[in-house]
């Protein structure tokens, strides 16, 4: 038994250690190939993964090994923080991606969304002067909207509007419909002399090709919706993560439990000598 449970976690962390390295090598080509801060700051958290899942697993390969106690109650006790904050984080994308949806135009392929329908917790996130304009500058500086405009540029006006865009397309990239503009492009929409809006996005709309509606709430909701879709992906592979971590727990529970007894039934059998 002693010997099934220790190989059993030596194999499982021999696995995680290999699938670290690819995972820390991705995230340093990325940070190398990286061309502004913001494409850094996004790849520095997978180089971050792959140190950890690399020491982890090292710890509990060489503690399941080794026989080494210590090393594997370490192992243990990071495994139940992770196991902890992954469940905590899982219960609360739930909670906060639960509320919020892109709103059906008549006559619309695309759908276009309001920040006010979604979370007080990611409204408060995305009004934050000082987060989004951080965020601002990461899509200035992205080829999303000018992709967008080269996708979409021999388009006629009523097939502009059949067409299904993203919600960062529909929210950042062009004006709402409710501005009632003059479509030229995807991107360049002339707007009337004097006219009153109802919808103030209306009046934040630029055709500069860094500026556009990156000011527009319709952005913030586009790229919430964005982050509830990819939170939701997130939330499900975590549950199936979670249930591998308790069974590695599990597995790692009893390696530890049998260490400590035939290091105990050792000291016995020496004093007995």
């Amino acid at each position: 038994m002693v010997r099934l449970s220790n190989s059993l976690v030596g194999i499982l962390n021999l696995v995680t250690f290999v699938l670290s390295i690819p995972i820390l090598s991705a995230g340093i080509w990325l940070l190398k190939r990286a061309s502004t801060e913001c494409d850094k700051f996004f790849e520095r958290p997978v180089i971050v993964l792959g140190v950890f899942l690399m020491l982890i697993s090292l710890a509990g390969l060489i503690g399941a090994c080794c026989r080494i106690s210590w090393l594997l109650w370490l192992y243990l006790f990071v495994m139940f923080l992770l196991i902890v904050l992954l469940f905590c984080f899982t219960v609360f994308a739930f909670v906060v991606t639960n509320k919020g949806a892109g709103e059906a135009l008549s006559g619309r392929g695309y759908k276009e969304y309001r920040l006010g329908n979604y979370s007080r917790w990611l409204q408060k996130r995305f009004n934050s002067t000082q987060n989004w304009n951080k965020i601002k500058s990461c899509l200035s500086d992205s080829t999303v909207c000018s992709n967008f405009q080269a996708m979409y540029a021999s388009d006629t006006i009523e097939e502009f509007y059949t067409e299904h865009l993203s919600a960062f397309q529909s929210g950042c990239c062009k004006p709402s419909n409710d501005c009632n503009f003059t479509y030229v492009s995807p991107i360049v929409w002339n707007k009337p002399a004097v006219s009153v809006y109802s919808n103030p996005d209306c009046n934040t709309w630029d055709n500069d090709p860094k500026v556009l509606c990156y000011n527009c709430q319709s952005c913030k909701a586009g790229l919430v919706q964005n982050i509830k879709n990819d939170w939701k992906k997130v939330a499900v592979v975590n549950i199936i993560f979670l249930l591998f971590l308790v069974v590695v727990y599990s597995v790692g529970c009893c390696a530890f439990k049998n260490n400590r007894e035939e290091n105990r039934h050792r000291g016995q059998g020496a004093l007995l000598k």
